[in-house]
C-alpha cells in the first residue's frame, strides 16, 4: 500500500539532468519516522548514480542521502524521536539487523543493507532520497541534530562528514602528534581537514594544483600544503605522514602518496571511484604499508560526528541554493567549483 504523496527531482536517463517529479511514499509502519525534507547536502555519489556510473541506476532516480528534516508523523511504536525533533538521514535506510556487521553496530556493511535511495525497500518499494519533500524511514536509520547545530550546516556531516569522521576515529587518544595527509579539498576532503585539526592532528592538504592552498591554509587552518604536481615538494615530503585519507573520487595513482607515508603509514579510500586503482606492491612491502578502505559509517558513528560538531564548535563551509540551481550545481561541483559543499534548501524551494 502506497502512503502520501510527495514531490522531488529525479534524472530519467544517464544524462543525469534532475527535473520535476512526483511519488507516493510507501506506507507508514510501526517504527518508521515521516520528515518533511528541509535540505539535502549534494554529493559526488549522487552524480555517479544520476549516470549510472554505479551500483546500476534503476529510473527515475531521485538522489540525495544527506537529509535534514522535520517529523511531520510517527509510527505507533516509534519511541526515539517526537513530533516537530529535528532529525538527519545519511546514506541508508536498512539492514538485517541479524548478521554480525549489524549486531557489531556496523550496518553499513551489512550485505543486505538498503541505500536510502537507487535501491529497494523490504515492501518492493524503491528507495528515494532527499531531493524530495518527504520521507518515510525506519526509526533505528534517523538521527538526532543536536540544538546547538543548524540544519543546513548538519547536512553534509551525514555523509561527508562521517565518511571523514569514521576511519579517523580510530586515532583519537594518541599521546602523539600524529602527521596526517588529506588528499582532495573537496566536500569530504575539507570537513577531513576540519575534523583531523580538532583531534589534535598536524595537517598536510594534497592537492594537484596550488589553486586551494590559500584555502586550505587560512580557511580551513591547515598546517602545510602539497601540490602533488611539484615532484621536488612531494620529494621533500616523502616518509612523513603517519596516514592519508584519500578523498578523491576520480581516477589517481596511487605511488606518489603512497610514498608519502612513514613506514606503517596507512592510506585509506573513502571515495567511490568509477574505474580500478593500480597499485605497485612494492610501495607498499618496502614501507609496511597499508592501503585500506572505510565505507561511510554506523549508525552510532553519525550520531557522534553531530554531537562532535556541535561541541567543538565547528563550521561546514557550505552554499545553500535553491532545487532549481541543482543541475548548475552539480556541474559546478564536477568542475571543482564550490567551497566546498552544496546544500538544497529544499522546504525552500518549488519542487513542482
Amino acid at each position: 500500500m502506497e502512503g502520501r504523496k510527495a514531490f522531488g527531482w529525479a534524472a530519467r536517463d544517464t544524462s543525469g539532468i534532475l527535473s520535476p517529479y512526483s511519488f507516493n511514499l510507501r506506507k507508514t509502519g510501526s517504527e518508521d519516522v515521516v520528515l518533511k525534507v528541509l535540505y539535502c547536502g549534494v554529493d559526488h555519489t549522487d552524480l555517479h548514480q544520476m549516470r549510472n556510473e554505479i551500483h546500476n541506476t534503476n529510473y527515475p532516480l531521485v538522489p540525495g542521502h544527506e537529509v535534514v528534516g522535520e517529523v511531520v508523523e510517527l509510527g505507533s511504536e516509534v519511541n526515539k524521536f517526537r513530533l516537530g525533533d529535528l532529525v538527519g538521514v545519511g546514506c541508508i535506510v536498512g539492514s538485517c539487523g541479524e548478521c554480525l556487521s549489524c549486531q557489531s553496530n556496523m550496518e553499513q556493511y551489512c550485505h543486505n543493507k538498503i541505500f536510502t535511495f537507487n535501491d529497494t525497500n523490504k515492501d518492493g518499494s524503491p528507495t528515494r532520497g532527499g531531493f524530495s519533500s518527504a520521507m518515510v524511514v525506519h526509526q533505528r536509520f534517523v538521527v538526532r541534530i543536536p540544538e546547538k547545530l543548524a540544519p543546513d550546516q548538519a547536512a553534509p556531516l551525514l555523509c561527508a562528514g562521517v565518511t571523514a569522521y569514521s576511519p579517523l576515529k580510530q586515532f583519537m587518544g594518541s599521546n602523539k602528534v600524529l602527521k596526517a595527509g588529506i588528499l582532495g579539498l573537496g566536500g569530504v576532503g575539507h570537513l577531513g581537514v576540519l575534523i583531523a585539526k580538532a583531534m589534535g592532528h598536524h595537517v598536510t592538504v594534497i592537492s594537484s594544483s596550488d589553486k586551494k592552498r590559500e584555502e586550505a591554509l587560512k580557511i580551513l587552518g591547515a598546517d602545510a600544503f602539497l601540490v602533488s604536481s611539484n615532484a621536488a615538494e612531494m620529494e621533500g615530503a616523502a616518509n612523513s605522514l603517519d596516514y592519508i585519507l584519500d578523498t578523491v573520487p576520480a581516477l589517481h595513482p596511487l605511488r606518489s602518496y603512497l610514498s608519502l607515508l612513514k613506514v606503517d603509514g596507512k592510506l585509506i579510500i573513502v571515495a567511490a571511484v568509477p574505474k580500478p586503482l593500480q597499485l605497485d606492491a612494492v610501495d607498499i612491502i618496502l614501507g609496511k604499508r597499508t592501503i585500506t578502505g572505510s565505507f561511510i559509517g554506523s549508525m552510532e558513528e553519525t550520531q557522534e560526528i553531530l554531537e562532535f560538531w556541535a561541541d567543538k564548535g565547528l563550521k561546514s563551509f557550505i552554499e545553500t541554493v535553491k532545487m532549481d540551481y541543482v543541475n548548475e550545481a552539480f556541474e559546478r561541483m564536477e568542475r571543482n567549483v564550490v567551497r566546498f559543499r552544496f546544500v538544497l534548501d529544499v522546504a525552500g524551494s518549488n519542487l513542482e
